[in-house]
């Protein structure tokens, strides 16, 4: 079989394969890109999240990291970490069950009063998962059956889709509003519920939602909405309160959901939402009953809330290098898209030049993913970097050098 031109998409089901045969096949195409120096995937890290990273890799031992979206840096922070490694000292480095039959802990309780604060809610109006992922993917399998309808931007994260599995769902254009009005139009009076879901920022573009017009859209027709804001939350925002909160938007959403990995540095994920579509997840979503939920170390995503608002200039440097990176891949002549956030993709749109350049870059230290189908569509090719805010300027104008030098070399078409 020629692996030049497929992807991780064309080994899910192979007509006539068993699992065995699939899995064989899929194991000699990821031997065939390691060998060609193309796989950028599972690279082994040596060092923590940071700006620099040290990784297992032929090409050296240092690199300058855009893999991560630790924004604000806060996997590093010394008080963060000192809020984390008490937390175990004082009840051990486990929760030991889920959080309806014996899991759930004064920490936990104190981080639902901090994140609920934090967007300006009442105690009782969050909840507080082990992952981002299924703060999506367990809430919408909880709140939407099969006589209900998910209406779901296209660009929207794959926990949402997974979410969505129980339930009907339609795909408007991404951030169409003539095609997602269109889908309200036609679904009226034809579901008992309607749910209209969409990212804050997009991961791979760093666009943002014209959450204004979806806003409108929702009270237009009367369904609920769902925002996932989880690369927007201490990156937008005057006080980094997401992409809401500009717009005075952040009490007109039914569910805004996120992650406590990317601006607070830790793991898990939170839903905030009313205090009645909050008890019921509490005691009906699956992964409430039957999941463990986070141990102790959960004191530091309670500290890095706290430095949101302590140390605001973490995010007014982040802020700064976003600025300087965008304007000098622009003058590279490097298509960005249309990002307005921390995410800042190199779109070649050819997957091969995406592969190549990545290849080229890692080589020369700079450790990025190359975002391939069905990751996106398969004209639409990039390598994505993600922005933290203990990016220097040395180490931005670094990878600005090395990027067009490699744009330069490997030819005609990189360009835009």
């Amino acid at each position: 079989m020629n692996f030049d031109r497929l992807t991780f998409k064309d080994f899910e089901n192979i007509p006539g394969m068993d699992l065995a045969e699939r899995s064989k096949i899929f194991k000699q195409y990821l031997t065939y890109m390691g060998f060609d120096d193309y796989q950028s995937y599972r690279v082994v890290g040596k060092s923590g999240c940071n700006s620099e990273m040290k990784l297992d890799s032929l090409f050296g031992e240092r690199f300058i990291s855009y893999v991560s979206n630790d924004y604000l840096g806060f996997t590093q922070h010394p008080e963060i970490k000192a809020s984390a490694i008490r937390g175990i000292e004082e009840y051990g480095t486990g929760a030991g069950a889920s959080p309806l039959i014996g899991g759930f802990f004064d920490y936990h309780r104190l981080l639902e009063k901090k994140i609920a604060a934090f967007f300006d809610r009442e105690d009782d109006c969050s909840v507080i998962y082990t992952t981002g992922y299924t703060a999506n993917s367990a809430s919408l399998q909880c709140l939407l059956q099969k006589e209900d309808l998910a209406i779901v931007d296209m660009a929207v994260h794959a926990s949402v889709h997974e979410g969505c599995l129980l339930t009907n769902k339609k795909t408007f254009m991404h951030n169409d509003m003539e095609s997602l009005e269109r889908i309200l139009k036609n679904t009226e009076g034809l579901y008992r519920t309607r749910m209209i879901i969409v990212d804050g920022v997009y991961s791979q573009d760093g666009d943002i939602a014209p959450l204004d017009q979806i806003v409108a859209l929702s009270k237009k027709y009367n369904v609920y909405l769902m925002v996932d804001d989880a690369h927007g939350i201490g990156v937008l925002g005057k006080t980094g309160r997401g992409a809401l909160e500009d717009l005075g938007l952040l009490s007109e959403v039914d569910f805004l959901t996120g992650t406590f990995s990317k601006t607070f540095g830790a793991i898990g994920g939170y839903v905030i939402c009313s205090p009645e579509n909050a008890s019921f997840l509490k005691f009906q979503s699956r992964q409430q009953i039957f999941s463990a939920t986070a141990g102790a170390t959960t004191l530091g995503i309670v500290k890095a809330i706290e430095l949101i608002d302590e140390e605001p200039h973490w995010k007014e440097r982040l802020n700064t290098n976003m600025a300087y990176f965008k304007m000098n891949l622009i003058d590279i002549g490097v298509d960005i898209g249309n990002t307005e956030s921390a995410i800042i993709p190199l779109k070649f749109g050819d997957p091969i030049v995406t592969v190549e350049v990545n290849k080229e870059i890692f080589k020369q230290g700079i450790y990025a993913n190359a975002i391939l189908y069905p990751a996106v569509s398969k004209k639409d090719a990039r390598i994505r970097m993600s922005l933290s805010a203990l990016h220097t300027k040395e180490q931005l104008d670094t990878t600005l050098d090395v990027i067009e030098s490699v744009v330069k070399r490997v030819g005609p078409g990189v360009r835009r």
